[in-house]
Parts: C-alpha cells; sequence; structure tokens
C-alpha cells in the first residue's frame, strides 16, 4: 500500500493520539477522523490504529463509493491528510479508507469469510498435467555476479537525484551477444536503522541509516535466468519510492524515465565494451533487440510505461530520458503490479502474475494488462495471467521478505490469530511458503523469456490457458487464461451485444443492479477493479443466475463475428470461490440462423474468501468439430449460449474466442499517444476566463479513447468517445472561472482518459486546478455567558471576518487559567466530555490535563456566525469560582501565538 514506515521509525506527533474533532456540519465523523485547521483550508484526516505498512497499492479516501482523493502520507506510519480543496466537509458522509479495494478503516476487516467455519474448507484445485518444456530447470551455464554504481540522475518533479544502481547476474562463457533481462522492484520503505526494527519512506537516507537493497531481491530469478543464457540486471529506485507519493502517475513515468536510463547505458556498453563498469565487463555482450523487462508491484506498471515509451516518446517536459529508443523490448513480466492508469502495451507481449493472496495490491488490478488490451491494436500479442494460488504480495522479493531480508520485513497478507484466513493464513493448505513462491515465480519468468525472448512455442501452453503445469513450480497450484496470440473473432460484452437470459453487467458501477458484482458479494473480482471513476462505460461482462439446469443465456452480437481458421471456441468464465463443478453446455449460431452444440465444460471456482480477489475467470476450450460438422459458417458466427447443466449457480462470462496454437509474430502498430498535462491557475478578483486542459496527442494514425470529466464537487463522470489524431483538437474541455474576493478552496478540474480502439494513453490523468487567492477570513470571539452558575452552560459566539466560499474550522484547545481554581472534569457534563475528547471524567482533574480537548467551531459556506458551549453540571459541593479558558490553535492545532481567546467563569450555585 501507499504508505510510510512502520511507525516505529518516527517519533509520534505531539497529538496523534488524541480524539478527532467532530465534523463541520454537526455530526460526528468516525473513529479515527478529524477535520484540522493545516494549511490555507484545512485537511481531513485519519489516523490508523496500527501502523500502516509503505507498499504499492495507493490509499485512497472515499465518501460511500465517491472517490473523494488521495492523502498524503504522515511520517509516522499511521496519519493520512488530504487537503479540503479534494473534499467539501458537508459531503462527507460514509467515510472509508481504502487501498486496491480493501478497507484499511472498517472494525472486523480481517474476519474470515461467512459460511467459512474450518481452515480445511479450503482444498487446492488438482494438479495440471505436466508441460513437455519446463523452464525453470537450470540451464547449461555457471553464473557470475558483480555490481555497478553510476552517477544519480534528476527526474521530471523530484526534487532529490535518484540513484543508478544495478546488479548483474551474466552467464559464464556464453558466447555471442546475449539477451538483455531488466528487474525492476517496486514501492517499499526505503531506508532503514541497522540492528533494529526501524524503517522509513525518506530519501535520501537520514544519517544512522542504509538504504534497503530491495534492487538485491529477484538474485535467485537472476541466476535462473543467466543460467539459461540470459545477462540480467536489477536497479534500484529507492530514490522514486521515497519521493512518488505526491506524483499523479504514482511514479510510473519516472520509473519509465529510470529504466531507459539504464537501457541507454547498456546500449553505449554494447558499442562500446571498454567503456563498462567491471560487473557488465565480466558479462557477454547483451543484445539489445532481445530485451525483456520484469517488474514487480509499481515496478510492474513502471516497465509497461518503459515499453510504451520505448515506442511512442512521451511529452520531453515530463521525461526523465531524451534519447532514442536503441533496444527492442520483447516482452514485459508484471508481478502483482499496479496499473493505476489502466493503460496496457497492446503491441508488447506480456505476462502478468497475480498473487492470489495479495495483501497490498489486494484487487489484483494487473488483469487489466490483460483485459485492457483487447480490441485496442493488432491482437497478435500474447497477453496472459498467471494467478498463483496461495502467493502473497512481498515473497517474491527476497529483500522484502521476513528470515531473508537485511532490512526489517513482513508478509504483507496480515494475518489475525483470531480469525484466521482458511485460504491465506501462513501454515493453511493453499498457503504457500516464501521458498515455494520464490520458485515458482522464478519458474514462471523463465518461461516468459523463453517465449517472448526466445520464441520458444512449447511453453506457450505455460502460460495461455491451455491446463499445463510447470514441475519446477511445485507444489504451487499455477491458473492461466490469456487473450492475444492466436485468438481470432473475439466475442466480446463490451462491444454491441443484446442478452436473453442473463444480464448484461457494468464491471464498475456505484448501482448494485448495475454492476457485475453486487453490493453483497464477499471478495473481489480482480477484471473488475476500480478505476478514477465510479461508473466506466462499455467495460462489461455477462452475468447469469440459474436455479434450474437448462435455462439458456443466449448472446447475440450485432454484427457477425468471424472464427474461420480456429480450432476451438476459448472462453473466460467464472463462478463463486469454492463452488466446483459447475457445468456449461456451449453453443454457436451462424448468421443464417445454423446452430450446433459444440459440447460441454466444466468450471471450479478458485479458493477464496472475503479478504481475496478469486472470481478470477478459467479459460474453457471446446473444439468447433461439431460446427463444421453442422454446416455452420464460422466466419459469420451470430449468437453464443450458455445452458447450465447444474441445479443452480452463478457464472460471469468475460469473453469468448476462435483458438488455435502457437504464437504468431508481433509487429507495434503505429498509434497516436494523448498525454494529459495539468494547467495551474489563479482564482481572480472578478470576471470569468476560460481556460482548456492541456492535451498532447502525438504519434501516428488515427485512434479512439474514451474521455471522463469529472465534477469538481460531485465527483462524477460525464464521457464520450473521442477520435484522436496528432494535430488534431478534438480533446478539447473547457473550464471557465469565475473571479471572485471571496476565500475558497483549491477546485480541480479533472479529466481521465482510456484507450479504446488504436490508441495509447500514456497520462491519463490531469486538468486545470483554479487556486484561491483571497485571505482567509479572521476568527473573532464574542462573550454570550462567560459567566455562569453552576448548571449552566458557558456560550461564546464565534465570527468570521468574512464569508467563504467553503467550509471554515476554528479549533481551540483548553489552556491552563494563569491564576484562581480551575473548572475541572467533575464539572461538565460527563457526555460531552467523552464527546469532545473521548476522556472520562475520573479521575477528577483540571481540564487542561484533559489531552485532546478542543472547542470546533464550523462554518458552513457563506456562514459568519456559530456557537461553541461548554456544558456545565451542579454539585453539592461547596467551592470558591472556578474558571477556564481556550486559545485558538494555528494550522497544526497548536495554541496560535496572540491567537484568540474563550475565557469563562462558573459561580457556585449553593
Amino acid at each position: 500500500m501507499a504508505g510510510t514506515a512502520p511507525a516505529s521509525a518516527q517519533p509520534q506527533p505531539p497529538h496523534a493520539d488524541r480524539p478527532f474533532a467532530p465534523s463541520t456540519d454537526g455530526g460526528a465523523l468516525p473513529p479515527g477522523w478529524r477535520v484540522t485547521g493545516d494549511g490555507a483550508v484545512g485537511q481531513l484526516e485519519w489516523h490508523s490504529a496500527t501502523p500502516v505498512p509503505m507498499g504499492d497499492a495507493r490509499v485512497e479516501f472515499y465518501a460511500g463509493d465517491r472517490l473523494i482523493g488521495r492523502p498524503r502520507p504522515g511520517e509516522d506510519g499511521r496519519t493520512y491528510r488530504l487537503a479540503l480543496d479534494k473534499a467539501r466537509t458537508t459531503d462527507l458522509h460514509g467515510l472509508q479508507v481504502r487501498a486496491a479495494g480493501r478497507r484499511l478503516d472498517a472494525p472486523g476487516a480481517t474476519a474470515h469469510a461467512p459460511g467459512r467455519s474450518s481452515l480445511t474448507a479450503a482444498q487446492p484445485p488438482a494438479p495440471l498435467p505436466a508441460n513437455g518444456v519446463d523452464p525453470g530447470r537450470p540451464g547449461p551455464y555457471r553464473t557470475v555476479t558483480g555490481e555497478y554504481s553510476l552517477k544519480s540522475v534528476r527526474l521530471p518533479g523530484f526534487s532529490a537525484p535518484v540513484e543508478m544502481r544495478g546488479v548483474v547476474v551474466a552467464p559464464q562463457g556464453a558466447a555471442g551477444r546475449r539477451p538483455l533481462a531488466l528487474f525492476l522492484h517496486g514501492r517499499h520503505a526505503t531506508c532503514y536503522k541497522p540492528h533494529s526494527e526501524e524503517a522509513t519512506g525518506d530519501w535520501p537516507c537520514p544519517a544512522g541509516t542504509r538504504p534497503i537493497p530491495s534492487y538485491r531481491g529477484y538474485l535467485q530469478d537472476q541466476r535462473l535466468l543467466a543460467s539459461q543464457g540470459y545477462v540480467t540486471v536489477s536497479i534500484s529506485a529507492d530514490g522514486i519510492n521515497g519521493q512518488d507519493w505526491a506524483a499523479e502517475d504514482g511514479g510510473a513515468q519516472a520509473r519509465s524515465s529510470l529504466v531507459r536510463q539504464h537501457l541507454a547505458r547498456w546500449a553505449d556498453w554494447a558499442a562500446r565494451p571498454s567503456s563498462a563498469p567491471d560487473a557488465v565487463r565480466h558479462a557477454p555482450t547483451a543484445d539489445l533487440s532481445r530485451v525483456l523487462l520484469v517488474g514487480h508491484s509499481r515496478g510492474g506498471e513502471g516497465v509497461n510505461r518503459a515499453a510504451m515509451d520505448s515506442l511512442y516518446p512521451p511529452p520531453a517536459d515530463q521525461d526523465g530520458y531524451h534519447g532514442p529508443a536503441r533496444w527492442h523490448i520483447s516482452g514485459t513480466v508484471l508481478i502483482g503490479p499496479t496499473i493505476f492508469g489502466q493503460n496496457p502495451v497492446a503491441d508488447v507481449p506480456s505476462t502478468t502474475i497475480l498473487p492470489g493472496c495479495d495483501g497490498d495490491v489486494s484487487d489484483l488490478q494487473g488483469e487489466v494488462y490483460v483485459d485492457g488490451t483487447r480490441g485496442v491494436s493488432r491482437g497478435t500479442a500474447l497477453h496472459s495471467a498467471v494467478y498463483v494460488i496461495g502467493a502473497d504480495h512481498n515473497f517474491f522479493n527476497t529483500e522484502w521478505t521476513p528470515g531473508k531480508a537485511q532490512a526489517p520485513a513482513e508478509d504483507d497478507f496480515y494475518d489475525d490469530p483470531d480469525h484466521r484466513d482458511p485460504v491465506c493464513s501462513p501454515g493453511t493448505r493453499t498457503r504457500l511458503t516464501a521458498d515455494q513462491q520464490h520458485r515458482a515465480g522464478a519458474t514462471y519468468i523463465a518461461a516468459a523469456a523463453r517465449l517472448f525472448v526466445a520464441g520458444d512455442d512449447r511453453v506457450r501452453p505455460l502460460l495461455d490457458g491451455s491446463g499445463f503445469r510447470a514441475p519446477s513450480a511445485d507444489p504451487a497450484r499455477v491458473l492461466t487464461h490469456a487473450v492475444g496470440a492466436g485468438r481470432t473473432g473475439g466475442l466480446l460484452p463490451d462491444g454491441p451485444v443484446s442478452v436473453t437470459g442473463g444480464r448484461l453487467c457494468s464491471a464498475v458501477d456505484p448501482s448494485p443492479s448495475a454492476a457485475c458484482l453486487g453490493s453483497g458479494t464477499t471478495g473481489l473480482s480482480p477484471h473488475f477493479a476500480q478505476w478514477d471513476t465510479a461508473r466506466e462505460t462499455g467495460r462489461r461482462a455477462v452475468a447469469l443466475r440459474w436455479s434450474a439446469a437448462g435455462s439458456t443465456a443466449r448472446i447475440r452480437y450485432a454484427a457477425p463475428v468471424s472464427l474461420k481458421g480456429s480450432g476451438s471456441l476459448a472462453l473466460r468464465l467464472f463462478v463463486p470461490p469454492n463452488t466446483p463443478g459447475t457445468r456449461l453446455d456451449v453453443a454457436l449460431t451462424d448468421a443464417s440462423g445454423r446452430r450446433a452444440v459444440l459440447g460441454r465444460v466444466r468450471v471450479d471456482g478458485l479458493p477464496g474468501t472475503e479478504r481475496t480477489a478469486s472470481y478470477w475467470a478459467r479459460e474453457l476450450r471446446v473444439p468447433l468439430t461439431a460446427a463444421v460438422r453442422a454446416g455452420l459458417d464460422l466466419r459469420r458466427i451470430a449468437a453464443l449460449e450458455l445452458t447450465p447443466r447444474s441445479g443452480s449457480g452463478r457464472a460471469w462470462l468475460m469473453d469468448a474466442w476462435g483458438w488455435r496454437p502457437g504464437t504468431p509474430a508481433v509487429r507495434a502498430a503505429a498509434l497516436p499517444r494523448v498525454d494529459i498535462g495539468r494547467l495551474t491557475v489563479k482564482e481572480g478578483d472578478s470576471g470569468v476566463r476560460t481556460y482548456r486542459v492541456p492535451v498532447r496527442v502525438s504519434g501516428h494514425g488515427t485512434g479512439q479513447i474514451r474521455l471522463y470529466v469529472l465534477d469538481p464537487v460531485t465527483g462524477k463522470a460525464g464521457d464520450r468517445l473521442v477520435t484522436v489524431r496528432p494535430g488534431g483538437h478534438a480533446v478539447d474541455v473547457p473550464v471557465r472561472v469565475a473571479g471572485n474576493t471571496r476565500f475558497g478552496e483549491d477546485l480541480p478540474y479533472d479529466v481521465v482518459v482510456k484507450a479504446v480502439h488504436t490508441s495509447v494513453v500514456g497520462s491519463h490523468r490531469g486538468g486545470v486546478t483554479v487556486e484561491n487567492d483571497d485571505p482567509r477570513p479572521t476568527v473573532t470571539v464574542t462573550p454570550l455567558a462567560d459567566r455562569v452558575t453552576e448548571g449552566k452552560p458557558l456560550k461564546w459566539r464565534i465570527g468570521l471576518s468574512a464569508p467563504a466560499d467553503t467550509d471554515i474550522v476554528a479549533a481551540f484547545l483548553v489552556r491552563p487559567v494563569p491564576q484562581g481554581p480551575e473548572l475541572s472534569t467533575k464539572d461538565v457534563d460527563a457526555g460531552w466530555l467523552r464527546d469532545v475528547s473521548g476522556e472520562s471524567p475520573d479521575p477528577e482533574r483540571p481540564l487542561s490535563q484533559v489531552q485532546g480537548l478542543y472547542l470546533v467551531a464550523g462554518f458552513r459556506p457563506g456562514e459568519v456566525s456559530t456557537e461553541v458551549t461548554v456544558p456545565t453540571v451542579q454539585d453539592r459541593v461547596k467551592e470558591p469560582a472556578e474558571s477556564v479558558r481556550f486559545q485558538l490553535t494555528d494550522d497544526s492545532w497548536e495554541p496560535q501565538e496572540g491567537g484568540a481567546l474563550l475565557t469563562g467563569t462558573v459561580l457556585d450555585a449553593s
């Protein structure tokens, strides 16, 4: 997750444990939340009861199902703050903290799934038959290891230089130029203090700490590839990890720049071997026409962007590498990757490893590297998903693995001893050990290298859903599906189709009736990973639900689809986790009405709980022999039918394709590239000005994108399909800005885009940010009842010097009185004291000794006056007059020097 270092790594701020203030509309915020006065407008703050480890998934604030923003992590590893220009405090209902679809703030979020009463309930699937070729076996070469460290580089948007460091593992005695495999680690803590459990996300590393060597975590994978004849290098990216929290793309462009900086050096060294560092001179010369990129987590998104930028150069001002691409990316391997932009490169083959027990990127959004390529370009590149049951996120990197790492490390799948997970808790039948997981990962990285780089089609059945296993990965249960390569004629729910006997559902939609997985679903589907909008157009599946066998679902396509030349029909379909033996008959109808039943398929649900993303499609194939016998015109298939033969159940169809064996040559299409920029402007005092969202279209040809324009107040998005070409102006988003002299919030007018057909998207998000340029109103205090007898409330009017266009929060902290007796915890209403401070009146003590006791005045837009009170209670104890004092706080909720005071005196009633 996009957290920071563990809390033990930094001292707590002085008020880290104080209770959180009520919301400005009078309703209480949930536990752990508060609105603070930080910054020009204020901040929405969430404080976790436990440390949030620094990881790859973004931490996001939601109000219900509406994304309100991505907060900045605090140094304590527990606190996250979002500027209130991203969220109006009057709209903060149903607050949630999520990371990759997983709630971080929900009590009992780690509880086991309903209906799971026993750890023995989760059963691994039976082993698949062994493939004829096992890429996990070491090759004939011995290996040599060394490191290089070059001058650091500066990347756009980052203030500190980023290191240029790599560890090289290469074959000894290999003749000729050898293919190059480059590894890039993901987002992890950056620095650690030796002989302690302290780790931070700082960069550069403070004195007394050392950089965490995440780049050394793939040595096992590198040695396997080097033994098979590959030169390998794993590069360090701590400098990006320590600075990418504010990057709009999560650091994808920076990681691409770093990868290409290294590749440029390797191209130089291949041309002039004598100029290379020792570690490179001891290796065979690298063949830059055969490059495999391997990225873990945010490193996966980084190498995807590097493959994109190598084919379709990014805008120069966003890029940290300037020069030609003197290399060819033959393929990518993406391990538990993020894909915040949902912008995979359609014409570069890829294998995406999905860890079934990923506790970081837990929605397995990397599935988009497969699903998101459909229909975008030529469709000849293989895009494979490799689902590893029982694997977590971290154990693919030994430097993130407890017992192997130099720095503090952990199992990212949190195990609650009181609520053990039947699938993913250590020791269950389905959970892999660190060694088993890493061995499986190395095997499938080597499989991708052998297919994408070496062109050995014999390993394709390990990656493309054919249903074979690599014995070297045993005992891991590994399942695959794919799109592209030998598939033709996609029968896709995303296009113009009609469905009877089933439901055309939306992958991402806030309406339970429209969404593919309703609100009552336990667990997640990688196919339906959330993006930047609450609703997406054209991203769909077909949902089936039946209560008796024989109820046919029919999907009719608006235009006939050709399956000519295919030997089988390949369906990607899933059923709920832990449901075995679902059977369906599959039939096709051609445009003239001829129909043939192809055969019957069986599909089992994956082992899963509410904490896993196990609604994942299996690839099912049925021969087209019956269709040929029945005389169907395979060039004009009009409809697909699925008829359940099980008594009752549910299923979701992602797509269906004509399939034949083989891996065709891939040639990247010349496509237009779209990058969205951001313009920041001042509001002004008067008049209306029109600005336009900066959009750059480069490259070649014509393509289509879907453009979403987000409302800055509601967060709702309108969308349209746009045809783009270099030099065109089709992506035109005007923003009208009305100036005034009232204080307000910075207002972002955001747009996001996604490739639809024959296009590629680099920077997917941008817009126009309108900055407030008016001063914040000053706070005034007027006593209304500041001298009362006990049992009556103290009361003050809090005013603003001028109305504002945003919510304003004024907080007053209790302070010791300068002289005389002070009001105590027994002199005020006990319920009020608990509500505002979380403290009990016992033991009795002066109010100034109550930690976190604030009076908070909230103003809605346009309001200039409100009241705050301290309710007192009458007792039977004769006592002198007692006083209380509160002082206005600054942006850090500390007493403001010279700040307004609330003073009051309570007289004895006896």
